[in-house]
């Protein structure tokens, strides 16, 4: 009997891998909005999917969402997720837009090595696309963060 429960203990482990674990590849995710890349591309501008869905950077200084100062949301521009409270924007002097918070379960953080080393990638938690970095240079009588957006991965909608 007791040669037996070793045998059990480990027949249970192995049983534990179900075949969803054995056919999700490293880096798959499913959201609530997936859509192929033709789909993708038929819905966002160049800029947009070069961006929400290839994790590109725009060039600092080119949103017109920078130096937006009215009240309301900023959603994504793939989904229309609302993701940053303009409440929460503040000037970085980076050239994109930045927020020192998000609205709560819709931006979801990953880890990015592309350029070498380990930065804190910010994604939209209802469609995946790429929305920036999280750097913790951000104002310190708040959250000390910084999330560092592009703003082609936004829109606007006012308040």
């Amino acid at each position: 009997m007791k040669s037996l429960i070793p045998f059990l203990y480990l027949i249970f482990l192995i049983s534990c891998t179900g075949s969803a674990q054995k056919n999700k590849k490293k880096g798959d995710k499913i959201y609530t909005i997936m859509k192929t890349e033709v789909e993708w591309k038929k819905q966002l501008t160049s800029m947009q999917y070069y961006v929400l869905r290839e994790a590109g950077t725009e060039r600092s200084f080119t949103s017109p969402l920078n130096n937006n100062k009215e009240n309301g949301l900023y959603v994504c521009a793939a989904c229309n997720t609302p993701l940053y409270d303009s409440n929460y924007k503040f000037d970085s002097g980076t050239g994109w837009p930045s927020f020192d918070r998000a609205i709560s379960n819709n931006v979801e953080l990953d880890v990015d090595y592309k350029i070498g080393y380990a930065r804190t990638e910010l994604k939209c938690a209802t469609c995946g696309g790429h929305l920036g970095h999280s750097f913790n240079d951000g104002p310190k009588n708040t959250t000390g963060e910084r999330h560092c957006i592009n703003g082609v991965a936004l829109k606007f909608v006012k308040e």
